[in-house]
């Protein structure tokens, strides 16, 4: 009988789980998709429901063994990174889960950000000090709802409850916890100043384990739901960011993996973890050898789905190609207009809930086609920003390999190398984060010999070079475009303070993911 080489990559996204199924030879074999609602109950509330999200990781994985018919060597898992739910000692759900976009926990990361330690706590733990990650978020609880706080029995992620369920582990990966803002990334240990300031204990948190830790099988229930044998070893995994680095094909120091969804991101693979001194990137676990450095923008798509509805609501919903075309018109540069595109605040390279979006050199001369062009420019040169921090954190960028439903668009692809001032290299499409899991999997496992394989498996399609006139003027402007963050911070400060004496802004249009 031939030992079984196809191993299930579990994705589960901010809006839905994707199940994909891969052979060591990276080739897809199928795949399953459900989604699920982001909530938005109050302002500045982004929650799911898990027992929901625990449905889907189930439906996905039987349709995709169902679709297979054959054996499965294992299941191997990607999450959105930064959730929290707060279990009862029987492990069922007494919070939602309260995902990254939930930024409820302002007031508690603005004041833990005003104090040296809390740049300490950042440079300790890889995770920048923000609303988006669970420690100022269990402070929230702790001032907000103490009664609630004070009966959590366990804290964890969206991933550690999936896998209790399965398995009846209470575990959490490296990688998922270097995203907490709780554990000591030097000493892969939970950090005690962490616990102390989120009034937690070490023994409500999950077991710590490497992202290739097996688990050994599956709960009797969780066999029978998801149609695979009971003796299924399941790998741990890990973020849904490393593995995206991974899925890309970019494992090696120096280089780097941008993506640009509805939001974005820039990550670098490196060998040791480390924070640049001023706090501006993100140092995330892949293996013990691998880490990722970057930041995360909250504004990519979204800010082109905005200009679409604020600027050219005539041309209907989906008019991404029109709009395009109607940016082209715009010289480089826009004519001298800069869009801050922070529709959704913003985190990287300045990790705070504060800023808005601004247009800024507006003239009478200019017209729809300018300002579409500046919202693009703008998410690009906000990227352009975040590479300087990696490099500001003492990391060789190489190369840089780019994904993300941008990429559909040649104008986008060229002024985003234009920006960066390198050039990008567009891979043929993996499903990212899946294929990343389904391979650490695959080392788990012992079926591939290192993660190191993905370099030859992802085939690059197109590689776009800068336009060096163009490049020099994106040059010009980014220190303007980063000086812009500076001076309109008291404006930005100012106007939360009016914001309840003022009518309700609208709400955002569609969640960020």
């Amino acid at each position: 009988m031939v030992e079984p080489t196809v191993v299930v990559g579990v994705d589960i996204g901010t809006t839905s789980t994707k199940a994909v199924a891969y052979d060591t030879g990276g080739r897809q074999l199928a795949t399953h998709s459900i989604g699920y609602p982001l909530e938005e109950p109050r302002p500045g509330y982004a929650e799911q429901d898990p027992v929901r999200i625990f449905d889907a990781v189930v439906g996905a994985i039987r349709a995709v063994a169902e679709e297979l018919r054959r054996p499965v060597a294992g299941l191997s898992f990607s999450t959105a990174m930064h959730s929290l739910i707060g279990l009862d000692a029987d492990g069922t759900p007494l919070t939602p889960s309260v995902t990254w976009a939930d930024s409820r926990a302002s007031a508690q990361a603005e004041r833990l950000r005003a104090v040296p330690s809390g740049l300490a706590i950042h440079r300790r733990t890889g995770t920048p000090v923000h609303p988006m990650a669970p420690l100022p978020k269990l402070v929230w609880f702790a001032e907000q709802q103490p009664t609630l706080h004070a009966r959590v029995a366990h804290w964890v992620g969206i991933k550690d409850y999936v896998l209790l369920r399965l398995t009846g582990a209470l575990v959490t990966d490296h990688s998922v916890a270097s995203a907490t803002g709780l554990m000591d990334i030097y000493r892969l240990a939970w950090d005690a100043e962490a616990l102390r300031i989120a009034s937690i204990t070490e023994e409500q948190l999950p077991q710590l384990v490497p992202t290739t830790h097996v688990l050994p099988g599956l709960a009797a229930g969780a066999a029978r739901a998801t149609g695979l044998p009971a003796d299924t070893p399941l790998v741990v995994g890990a973020g849904d960011g490393p593995l995206a680095n991974l899925g890309l094909g970019a494992v090696h120091p120096g280089e780097v993996a941008c993506s640009i969804g509805t939001s974005g991101a820039m990550r670098v693979m490196v060998e040791r973890p480390g924070v640049d001194p001023l706090g501006g990137v993100f140092c995330y676990a892949l293996t013990e050898h691998r880490w990722v450095v970057g930041g995360a923008i909250n504004n990519g798509g979204i800010v082109l789905q905005w200009a679409n509805e604020a600027l050219a609501p005539e041309l209907g919903e989906h008019a991404e190609e029109e709009l395009l075309d109607l940016a082209a018109q715009a010289p480089v540069g826009s004519g001298g207009l800069i869009m801050l595109p922070y529709l959704l605040s913003e985190r990287a390279p300045h990790w705070s809930a504060l800023p808005r979006g601004a247009y800024v050199g507006l003239t009478h001369g200019h017209g729809r086609a300018h300002l579409v062009r500046a919202a693009l420019e703008g998410v690009c040169q906000q990227l352009a920003l975040v590479l300087a921090s990696v490099r500001a954190a003492g990391n060789e960028v190489r190369e840089i390999r780019a994904s993300g439903g941008f990429a559909r668009s040649p104008l986008w692809r060229q002024i985003l190398a234009d920006a960066l001032g390198m050039p990008v290299r567009f891979p043929v499409g993996h499903e990212g984060s899946s294929f990343g899991a389904a391979l650490l999997g695959m080392q788990a496992l012992g079926l591939i010999e290192s993660i190191e394989v993905a370099a030859d498996l992802v085939r690059i399609e197109e590689t776009v070079r800068p336009n060096p006139a163009s490049a020099a003027t994106y040059a010009a402007l980014l220190p303007l475009f980063s000086e812009l963050y500076d001076a309109l911070v008291p404006t930005f400060a100012s106007l939360r303070r009016l914001a309840p004496s003022l009518p309700p802004e609208p709400p955002p249009t569609a969640p960020p993911q």
